[in-house]
């Protein structure tokens, strides 16, 4: 029998349901519903996470086990635990500071925290304070020069991995957004303002902070913009969909390991091969953009069905995780690692500085438990434990 190492968090909140219920009770309605809503009547967003109950495991438990190892090799690194931190936009919106907390805690514990490009930390900011560990996901702009612009930044920085997000070719139609006025252009209305007079420990940290904003973008914007002519600016600069030629471009000039997210089929996954990228992640925007598609869980168990896929590069998935049992049956269908965006915000929106670490030790310690339930000694044998 394995010994179990020590897994110290706040016992108050052993699920992300917990951390969700108190989160929500900080967060203002309009930030929170930015956080949690998904595209049109929200189907896909359910569908990420319900669909993972298909998923059955068995155990072995005659089996002599040995000491539980979490740790995954990927892109040249051996991080201790096999999840990562999804990239998020607007995040210090929902909890302030939140990109700075999350990366620190994701250094401390050698996961991989990503960087969204319409997050609120800079790129260089957040690679000092991840100790240049941290990934980018890019929003691919209209203009190239903008792109080796942000590419020379990462590079500078020595960012480890870059992500090309591929599943946004229109914003999502989000009824949540468009009520509270955080579409594009975003406003503040009355009722916005009131809210955040509700939560005033949210309050109080965002002028500690200061006012949200594109962080990374700032050398590419105007001076002075108002709401209006920031919502002109994004439209302007991330209109256009990603392709091939774009991704070819960008797999020409970045030599380190290149992540298309947001694949969901066998087309897009054979051009990923065929583009040479070293791993995509299946993902749907966490139901933020289609609303009749799959779930992330379902497409993941078609394309690592197929060892042509699985032979060529890692893959991925991001979408509807809740549990250290939900990571088990995501690696059981195949996934080689595992991102979680929600849960994480949940985590500092509960917890503020503390969020990060608490969120990343909960998830060790279920999967931890749920290894050593079904006698698994790594990641890996996992699979051996699907019930087909």
């Amino acid at each position: 029998m394995s010994t179990k190492p020590i897994y110290k968090y706040n016992s108050r909140y052993p699920s992300v349901a917990d951390l969700k219920k108190k989160a929500k009770s900080r967060i203002p309605k309009f930030a929170f519903d930015y956080l949690e809503g998904g595209c049109n009547e929200e189907l896909n967003l359910y569908r990420n996470e319900n669909d993972f109950d298909n998923i059955l495991l068995k155990p072995q438990y005659l089996r002599v086990g040995k000491d539980i190892d979490m740790s995954v090799d990927l892109f040249g690194h051996k991080y201790s635990a096999p999840f990562g931190i999804s990239p998020i936009g607007l995040q210090g919106l929902m909890w302030p500071n939140a990109p700075e907390i999350l990366a620190k805690a994701a250094a401390k514990h050698d996961i991989p925290y990503t960087l969204s490009t319409v997050s609120t930390s800079s790129i260089e900011r957040i690679a000092e304070v991840s100790e240049g560990k941290a990934w980018f996901q890019l929003y691919h702009p209209t203009e190239d020069r903008l792109r080796d612009d942000i590419l020379n930044r990462l590079k500078a920085v020595e960012c480890p991995v870059l992500v090309v997000l591929v599943d946004v070719p229109s914003f999502g139609l989000r009824y949540r957004e468009i009520k509270s006025g955080l579409s594009m252009p975003p406003k503040m209305n009355i009722s916005n303002i009131f809210q955040a007079m509700t939560r005033p420990t949210w309050g109080i940290k965002t002028l500690q902070h200061g006012i949200p904003s594109f962080a990374t973008l700032k050398p590419y914007m105007e001076k002075g913009l108002d709401l209006s002519q920031l919502g002109q600016f994004m439209n302007k600069t991330f209109t256009g969909k990603v392709n091939m030629e774009k991704v070819k471009a960008i797999r020409d000039i970045w030599t380190g390991p290149l992540v298309l997210k947001g694949i969901a089929t066998e087309e897009d996954m054979q051009a990923a091969i065929e583009l040479g990228v070293d791993g995509v992640i299946v993902s749907n925007h966490g139901g933020r953009q289609i609303d009749a598609g799959e779930s992330s869980i379902v497409s993941l168990q078609k394309l690592t069905s197929n060892p042509n896929y699985t032979s060529k590069l890692k893959i991925m998935m991001d979408g509807g995780i809740r549990s250290g049992v939900d990571l088990a049956r995501a690696y059981a269908v195949g996934s080689d690692f595992n991102f979680m965006g929600r849960p994480f915000m949940y985590g500092v929106g509960a917890l503020d500085t503390e969020g990060g670490d608490h969120t990343i030790t909960m998830f060790k310690a279920q999967l931890y438990q749920i290894m050593q339930q079904l006698t698994v000694d790594n990641i890996q044998q996992l699979q051996e434990r699907l019930i087909k």
